[in-house]
């Protein structure tokens, strides 16, 4: 993936590096998998908060809109299909259930691989970067809110179209008016504990969707998650802003009232603690700064190039700011051979390598991440 860049100087830090890790590094085998390893998910997972972080809020706004209507899409096949099954399913309620959580996935599917913006991804991912510190915390309140309001936006627009356009009728409209009942007949503590166990099963569609580098393995690790959540009876927040107004709109008893109250609020809470406590702040002290980890000296693509404002051209970036590297200082002091091999990080799936570069004021600011990236990979390819 390295063919056609320009070639880096060897660094001086090459051959501070102890002989036996050298020896070691230049014999070890090239590993090439379709799935990344948990730690680099994780730190993949940090870095799409920190993308998200980066990004325009009237484009966070607009990603969470279409994300509440993917939402909508998703709902209403389910609705519609398993309603119809509603004759078969009186002696086995099971097989509706079946049908909605195997049908409910496609609508993270699209989210997940276009890029859209839900609330409940939102308050994994986001929490994740502060935690890596590559962001600040105001922004978990701000794109919260954000993606809170755009999620209900699209899924009660969705709505109100296929209601319009006299799709939420017969079958379809008494499954969701069960439906809006079912869910707001249970306690707050109740509604806010099936919202933890709801968002740390999305999280997990989030996080084995990126360690997947294919079509296929990302739509596997997303399917089953968020299937098994629907089957199990959680409660999602974006889903449930879609499905309770298809409710109240085909003349459930309930009102707007209950369904926030005893509904959207506490999975709202039950949503957020999942996000924020099991999943950013757990596997930050698994595998990020919270547990003091080393970070993964594998060379990830993590991030979309515009939001680093380098363009398409690489080569002409790195050109532009002389390969990004300034002359090491004469007085540099001589790491010890401990120092210089204290990175060394034994995982899960193998021996992993992380030399010591330059320091990081030697890197233009632009193209900084792209080089340590870039530095590191050739550095192990000697």
């Amino acid at each position: 993936g390295l063919s056609g860049l320009p070639a880096f100087p060897p660094s001086p830090s090459i051959a501070r590096v102890p002989e036996g890790v050298r020896a070691r590094r230049a014999t070890m085998p090239e590993v090439v998998s379709l799935c990344k390893g948990p730690k680099e998910a994780y730190e993949a997972f940090a870095d799409k908060g920190a993308e998200l972080c980066r990004k325009p809020l009237l484009k966070v706004f607009h990603q969470a809109v279409y994300a509440g209507i993917y939402i909508g899409f998703g709902g209403m096949l389910s609705l519609v299909i398993a309603g119809g099954l509603a004759d078969v399913s009186k002696n086995n309620p099971t097989i509706q259930s079946y049908v909605f959580a195997a049908l409910f996935p496609v609508n993270l599917l699209i989210i997940i691989l276009t890029g859209g913006v839900l609330f409940t991804g939102v308050s994994a991912t986001v929490p994740a970067a502060v935690f890596e510190k590559k962001a600040h915390w105001s922004h978990i309140p701000k794109l919260l809110a954000i993606s809170w309001i755009g999620n209900l936006i699209g899924g009660v627009i969705f709505a109100l179209l296929v209601t319009y356009c006299d799709m939420n009728l017969g079958a379809t409209a008494e499954l969701a008016k069960h439906t809006i009942h079912k869910k707001c007949s249970k306690t707050f503590l109740q509604t806010l504990i099936k919202g933890i166990g709801c968002n740390w099963l999305v999280c997990m569609a989030v996080f084995l969707s990126g360690q997947a580098q294919d079509m296929a393995g990302k739509m596997v690790g997303i399917w089953f998650p968020i299937s098994c959540f629907v089957a199990i009876g959680f409660e999602h927040v974006p889903a449930n802003m879609f499905v309770l107004t298809m409710g109240l709109l085909a003349g459930s008893e309930e009102t707007v009232l209950d369904a926030l109250w005893k509904n959207m609020v506490p999975t709202t809470l039950g949503n957020f603690v999942a996000g924020f406590i099991f999943v950013a702040l757990g596997y930050s002290y698994a595998f990020g700064e919270l547990g003091g980890n080393n970070k993964s000296p594998m060379v990830l693509t993590r991030c979309s190039s515009e939001e680093f404002g380098l363009g398409d051209d690489l080569a002409d970036a790195l050109a532009a700011n002389d390969h990004g590297l300034k002359a090491m200082p004469a007085s540099a002091p001589e790491p010890s051979a401990k120092e210089a091999a204290k990175d060394v990080d034994i995982g899960d799936s193998g021996v992993y390598l992380d030399f010591i570069l330059s320091p990081a004021s030697a890197f233009a600011p632009a193209a900084k991440a792209v080089v340590e990236d870039l530095k590191s990979a050739y550095m192990l390819r000697l």
